[in-house]
């Protein structure tokens, strides 16, 4: 299976036009394990935002972390359950094919207690574990 961490950049879209304002974004890292199947990912919200924002964002009291666990899910090619509709007709995970996709911030919670305490080994470990759950072994995996 093929390892993948990517980082989708920080953003401030904000507009005072309510139709065009898309607020603001931290870094969000992903690690994904891709098969021939489908693929599994972690998603991480990392709390890192751009330089003016974050000078806004450190003026004001924090109440909580801006780092946490976003999204545990899968990308298939095929529906996973009865009804289940394609979200995408190329997914960059899916080498462009089209995409089901479900996933979990609960699930993304429990995970971003396991990164921080075990380190990115485990989050691996997991993310393969949930690969072989919903897909079953590759052929040149098995």
């Amino acid at each position: 299976m093929e390892r993948i961490t990517s980082f989708t950049p920080a953003f401030d879209k904000r507009n005072p036009d309510p139709n065009k304002d898309y607020g603001i974004g931290s870094v969000t890292m992903r690690m994904i394990v891709k098969g021939k199947k489908g693929a599994i990912q972690f998603t991480v919200l990392t709390g890192w935002y751009l330089p003016n924002v974050q000078k806004e964002i450190d003026a004001k009291p924090r109440q909580f972390s801006n780092s946490r666990g976003a999204d545990v899910g899968y990308h298939a090619l095929e529906p996973q359950y009865e009804g289940q509709a394609q979200i995408s007709e190329s997914c960059e995970y899916l080498d462009g094919k089209p995409c089901y996709y479900d996933g979990s911030g609960l699930r993304a919670e429990e995970w971003f207690s396991i990164l921080i305490s075990e380190g990115s080994d485990r989050i691996w470990q997991m993310l393969e574990e949930d690969y072989i759950e919903r897909f079953g072994q590759d052929e040149a995996n098995s």
